[in-house]
Formats: C-alpha cells, structure tokens, sequence
C-alpha cells in the first residue's frame, strides 16, 4: 500500500515549518499563526469550537491561544448571556497581521499546487476531504475515551 498518510505528513511537517521560521520575528511559533487565522476569520468563536476546527485537544489549543492573548494578538471577552463563556477576537495588531498570513497561505497553496491542472486540483480537494472525514470518526471517537481496533 502506498504510504499517502507518510506523504500528507510530510508537507504539513514542512509547511508548518516554513510558517514557523517565516513568522518567528512577530512572535507567532509552534503553529499559533493557525490558530490566529481561524480567530480572525471567525471572531467570537469559543476555544472548544476553535479546538475542534484544528482538530486539537483542549489543551494543546488552551496554551496556544494563552501565548496569542499574551502577546497581544487575541483576547477574550465574556458572552454577554452566558459569563463562563469566553469568546475569541482579534486584537488591532492580531487583525494587522492576518493578511500577512493569508498572503502566505496563498503562496504556500500555489508552490504546493504548482503543475497541476484545475481538475487535478479538484480531485485532490475532493479526495482529501474523504480522507479526512474517515480520519474525524477516529479521532472524535478515540477523543472520547475510546481505543480503536487495529
């Protein structure tokens, strides 16, 4: 069987990091440049939401967000209905910052997309969606508790 999960995980490996040597200056390591893209296209998202969308524990997603608010690029305001519920928004600088990081998602989806035709690209995307969907039944069931059969 060919090892695409081998494949998948190198260029994640190597994607991250490039992102994480390129945004060293403003601070933003260990992936927290993700994190501050999911904030600043969703403001108000709650951590546990933002945790699942990265597809994290809670507590991964708990430091990250902790080092973001530290440095100035997020904060955390209460809900105006519910005071334990914290919601998640951009500060000015973390907003400053965004198009930085989509400049660079662009770029990185472009080098990493290069030579491939348009409906090469989309069945890649469809086909990677697949994959991914089979791999959050693992995770959402192993994320309970569970042991998976192998």
């Amino acid at each position: 069987m060919k090892e695409v999960l081998r494949e998948i995980g190198m260029i994640a490996r190597a994607l991250d990091s490039i992102s994480n040597i390129e945004f060293k200056e403003f601070d933003l390591t260990k992936g927290q440049y993700l994190y501050l893209v999911r904030i600043c296209e969703n403001p108000g998202i709650i951590q546990e939401k933002l945790a699942e969308m990265i597809k994290v524990d809670r507590t991964t997603a708990s430091r990250a967000i902790k080092k973001l608010e530290l440095n100035g690029f997020i904060e955390k305001r209460g809900d105006a209905n519910n005071k334990k519920i914290k919601k998640l928004y951009p500060t000015e600088k973390g907003k400053s910052i965004y198009p930085l990081l989509k400049r660079e998602h662009d770029h990185s989806n472009a080098v990493a997309l290069k030579g491939l035709s348009e409906s090469e690209v989309e069945a890649l995307f469809h086909l990677l969606q697949r994959v991914r969907k089979n791999v959050e039944k693992d995770w959402e069931y192993v994320k309970k508790g569970n042991k998976r059969n192998y």
